[in-house]
């Protein structure tokens, strides 16, 4: 290696990718062990390493709005427990207002110490040299509907059961009597405890391996060097970012939703620093619905956005967000204080802020903006997807069909898979044609899911425009808004809002169509395109 005053370009590349390939490795490992469908076939995790300050070092590219925001639940492990982590412990933390999203993403954490042997001493570390970490999406948390995103709750209590830096491995044991008394013990309780239990193991698998990784990265370069080396990373991303800041213009932008809420941002660019101010004085206060954002989610939709303003392979990292300066103000809808309701926050409100400062930067219409959050289920059975649909056209792109957008990278579960653990039946999947907005470039279209059921389930879906239409921009048209309806088995079709919950009946079919992306500039005269 060559003198560690400044990144030597051959191992800034190297150590960049290793960092990243752990939190891949994490991955596999947390994919194969897992039990629910949500996690093992839909991917609704995440995994990430963190310096010894719970600064994000590298990721895999799981899900935006969980690596965007899972720092802050590592750094509010760090100032709360102190120096009474110790080697062998793990937490587990879904605190919306201590970093986490919302209740279903549940945070795995485990602190990584290093052994005499490796440094040379006769004591090991006496702090966490590094932390690794995975969230993953429960199936069910509890609350007041199956699969734990209630459309309509209006407190923190009924989204389900809340874990705030919670012990779950002590010095090695497993302490599974009381993660299930926590599960058990609440007005809406986990039900499925079993299952939570089995992907929280397979959580702690996966933290297993990335820090038996990174001590091993210890062990062939030194423990200098390997911190170091995160350090000169997240400097690396700051640097590109500010390159990326250096040719945007001020801008600002208010988007309306379904519910009457506004999301405000206003982007002011420092030229002489190479830096942004992200200033959302103007959004709407607290809701008394469940639309409200957790402080750490607008955060990962802004680091969200300007990462891709890189044309760079950097790993999303804390040091993208160096030059950026966000304001939220107090009593805004998001920064929420307990006891809000915050499931919708996470999922739906994420897609607006990103759209708003796609729209304030002039650079991209608007993408379907929802993920359509679709769950059934009963004492038996918990199922939780998100819908695909249309992206947003930009100068000199036309927008994609039928494409998980923005803030959620998810999958569909497979029908196969689908229809043999639950009781429905998948009528139809299909683009939607026609539903992205046309101009120079349009919009990508949408899709249609029809599931019919086979018993009797509560079903509920929480999404969003399907009164406002995702924008266009420099005259391009705005996409169709998307529906929700059911078709009875009588033939008789029911009309459902934004948010509802139904009783789904045994020849029920449950129809969602999702929004298509907003076109880009004017039609040409007699283009047809």
């Amino acid at each position: 290696m060559n003198t560690l005053s400044q990144p030597d370009p051959v191992s800034l590349e190297i150590f960049k990718n290793l960092y990243q390939f752990i939190a891949e490795q994490m991955g596999i490992v947390l994919q194969n062990t897992a039990a629910s469908v949500n996690i093992k076939e839909r991917l609704d995790f995440s995994c990430a390493i963190f310096d010894s300050s719970g600064s994000l070092v590298a990721n895999a590219p799981h899900i935006p709005v969980h690596l965007g925001s899972m720092s802050a639940s590592v750094t509010g492990l760090i100032e709360e427990v102190k120096d009474r982590i110790k080697p062998g412990d793990v937490y587990l933390s879904n605190n919306p207002y201590n970093g986490g999203t919302h209740l279903p993403d549940v945070t795995v954490i485990t602190p990584v110490f290093i052994s005499s042997s490796l440094i040379g001493g006769t004591e090991g570390s006496q702090k966490p040299i590094f932390y690794v970490a995975s969230r993953g999406h429960q199936a069910d948390i509890g609350g007041t509907t199956p699969g734990s995103m209630p459309p309509h709750s209006i407190n923190i209590e009924e989204e389900g059961v809340l874990f705030d830096n919670f012990l779950l491995v002590s010095a090695g044991t497993f302490r599974e009597a009381a993660v299930k008394e926590l599960l058990h013990n609440h007005l809406y309780p986990a039900r499925n405890s079993q299952q939570n239990i089995t992907d929280f193991k397979a959580q702690i698998a996966a933290n297993h391996r990335g820090a038996r990784e990174l001590l091993k990265m210890v062990n062939r370069y030194g423990l200098t060097t390997v911190q170091t080396y995160m350090q000169f990373v997240q400097d690396n991303a700051e640097l590109a970012v500010k390159k990326a800041i250096a040719l945007l213009q001020n801008g600002d932008f208010t988007y309306e939703m379904d519910n009457g809420a506004q999301i405000k941002v206003k982007i002011i660019i420092d030229r002489a620093h190479n830096q942004a101010t992200i200033d959302f004085t103007g959004t709407s206060p607290q809701q008394a619905s469940n639309f409200n954002a957790p402080a750490a989610v607008t955060h990962a939709a802004v680091l969200y956005v300007f990462r891709t303003l890189v044309n760079e392979p950097i790993p999303l990292n804390a040091g993208c967000l160096k030059p950026i300066e966000i304001i939220i103000p107090e009593g805004c809808m998001l920064k929420p204080t307990y006891p809000a309701a915050v499931v919708a926050g996470n999922v739906e409100t994420s897609q607006t802020i990103v759209d708003a400062l796609y729209g304030a930067l002039g650079m991209m219409a608007a993408a379907q903006g929802t993920m359509n959050n679709f769950t059934f289920g009963n004492d038996l059975y918990q199922y939780y997807e998100t819908i695909c649909g249309g992206s947003g056209a930009g100068d000199g792109f036309d927008g994609v069909d039928a494409v998980q957008t923005h803030m959620t990278n998810s999958l569909l579960t497979d029908p196969e898979i689908l229809e043999s653990r639950y009781p429905v039946r998948v009528e139809s999947f299909e683009i939607r044609g026609n539903s992205g907005g046309q101009g120079k470039y349009s919009g990508g279209n949408g899709v249609v899911r029809k599931i019919r059921f086979l018993e009797s389930m509560t079903a509920g879906i929480l999404s969003s425009h399907r009164t406002i239409p995702p924008f266009g921009l420099k005259g391009g048209s705005p996409g169709k808004v998307g529906k929700n309806y059911l078709i009875r088995k009588d033939h008789a079709i029911e009309s459902l809002a934004s948010t509802a919950t139904v009783e789904m009946q045994p020849g029920d079919t449950f129809v969602v169509e999702t929004p298509g992306g907003g076109g880009w500039g004017k039609k040409e005269e007699g283009n047809d395109k």
